[in-house]
């Protein structure tokens, strides 16, 4: 069975660094087979590629991400390039688990706004365009996106243009990105990201575990 290695953005953060620890606890609680460690891509240690380097055997790497983009496919995937025995999962969004948390918290609107992070990356735009459909679909209503960098529209100026719009906050937890979404949505209903203090979503410890028993059955292809 190869060991699990969840690796997170990282984050200065105490509470967002809290609930990140608390998910991967949650996932070694509900797995107490698997061999459970933590990483980070930025901010914190270890680093993801000191932590992959210091387990032996297999192993999948599990991004704590909500979409595809420069970490997922430049950082994870660099990491695991010269080990065979290693690969690296689909990040955790889009899903429609994911849809059901957001919904689940999202404040009364008129409208729907979701925040996303934002990325160059235009594999990263797709999977927020992704979720937008599946939270939509979900709430059976109409979602636009507001992204907080790199794209347009902006979160800041598509609020403006829709003043009675509630936020659906699309980020895993409390940091920069959560403090700049709570700042350029000023007046505005607001949700609390995924992880928000309190126990985290079963949704997202499911989540986790499925995307590492999904890659890990890749991996033993790979070895067959």
């Amino acid at each position: 069975m190869p060991a699990l290695l969840a690796v997170s953005h990282g984050t200065s953060d105490a509470q967002g660094a809290a609930d990140v620890r608390a998910l991967v606890a949650a996932v070694r609680a509900a797995a107490p087979h698997l061999a459970v460690h933590e990483a980070f891509v930025d901010v914190q240690e270890p680093d993801a590629a000191a932590a992959l380097a210091a387990i032996d055997g297999p192993v999948v790497v599990v991004p704590l991400l909500l979409s595809s983009g420069f970490h997922v496919f430049h950082d994870l995937h660099g990491i695991v390039a010269g080990r065979a025995d290693a690969v690296v999962a689909d990040p955790l969004g889009p899903d429609p688990r994911l849809a059901e948390v957001l919904a689940r918290r999202l404040p009364a609107g008129d409208e729907v706004v979701i925040a996303v992070a934002g990325s160059r990356d235009d594999r990263s735009a797709v999977d927020a365009e992704g979720m937008a459909d599946q939270l939509s679909v979900r709430l059976g209503r109409p979602v636009r996106i507001g992204y907080l960098a790199a794209r347009e529209p902006e979160l800041g100026a598509l609020l403006a243009q829709h003043p009675d719009a509630a936020v659906s906050t699309y980020l895993l937890a409390h940091g920069y990105f959560n403090d700049l979404t709570r700042r350029r949505a000023d007046g505005h209903p607001i949700s609390k990201p995924l992880l928000d203090g309190s126990e985290p979503p079963a949704e997202l410890v499911e989540l986790v575990l499925e995307r590492f028993s999904a890659a890990a059955v890749q991996l033993d292809r790979a070895h067959e």
